[in-house]
């Protein structure tokens, strides 16, 4: 498999930056619509955006042999996006988006127990600073945590599986095709949840639940792409970005404001994640 980590790390800026827009306006969102609602139209609409791009390149593109690993991933990262979308309808932006950064935690270990790739003592010693800077976030024992993080770092967890899966995958399915299974194995299984939550959105939600569909996907074949390409423990603290993403979102449209705590922690975690990568050279593609 390619190993190209400074694309990967390139990639996952670009996708983090589109996701954390989506998480802005499911926040905005979940004040009227249920989570279930709003999982199931993320994955329609996103789905919706892949078809001129299918439609472009032909259905040949489709074929995959590998049916099991589209279903474990759709089924892990379904799992996950719950989790996800719920904290972030229930805690501040930032804190929602820094609750998700436990995920490079558990991708280097899923990585090496699944794809057998190392983890090198760099990687290990990024991690352990990243967990302490998540730490100084989450403030465990404290007043000010909330058990609500701790959904979100299960649905991390998840996440994890899901991006070694997209790893695994890497060799022979391509991105485009990735993403179209996963939201077209999401979408049915969203479904399910609807028939005990009735809702229709107003005229008022359709241009956000567009624009979330559109921001989702492409941030999706970003990281996508960024997983394929190179290993998942060297690339993974690069999600760290979206403690600024979130953090600058949160502030504009809420006015949330970041604890000293948090922002040593997003400090630990972002120089840890520039660590990890410093000195690499990147393999050829």
């Amino acid at each position: 498999m390619p190993n190209n980590v400074i694309q990967g790390a390139l990639l996952i800026l670009l996708g983090e930056g589109l996701l954390s827009i989506m998480g802005a306006i499911i926040k905005h969102l979940s004040h009227d619509m249920p989570t279930e609602h709003i999982v199931f139209y993320r994955n329609l609409f996103g789905l919706i955006m892949l078809v001129p791009i299918i439609m472009h390149n032909g259905f040949n593109q489709l074929k995959t042999s590998v049916w099991h690993l589209h279903l474990l991933r759709a089924v892990v990262g379904l799992s996950a996006m719950y989790g996800f979308f719920y904290v972030i309808g229930n805690m501040p932006l930032a804190e929602a988006f820094l609750v998700k950064l436990t995920s490079p935690f558990f991708m280097p270990i899923v990585a090496a127990i699944w794809l057998g790739e190392s983890i090198k003592a760099k990687t290990g010693w990024a991690i352990a600073i990243g967990f302490i800077g998540v730490m100084f976030i989450l403030r465990p024992g404290t007043e000010n945590f909330t058990p609500v993080a701790l959904i979100g770092i299960g649905a991390a967890a998840l996440a994890s599986t899901a991006k070694v899966c997209i790893r695994r995958m890497g060799s022979t399915e391509s991105s485009v095709r990735i993403v179209f299974y996963f939201g077209a194995i999401s979408t049915v299984l969203s479904v399910i949840p609807l028939f005990w939550s009735p809702f229709w959105p107003s005229a008022q939600h359709w241009p956000w639940i567009v624009l979330m569909g559109l921001v989702a996907t492409c941030g999706q074949l970003a990281l996508t792409r960024a997983y394929r390409i190179a290993n998942p423990g060297q690339i993974g603290p690069y999600v760290y970005s979206s403690v600024v993403y979130g953090a600058t979102l949160g502030w504009v449209f809420w006015g949330e404001t970041l604890l000293i705590t948090t922002i040593i922690g997003s400090a630990l975690i972002i120089v840890a994640g520039l660590w990890n990568v410093s000195g690499k050279k990147p393999k050829p593609a």
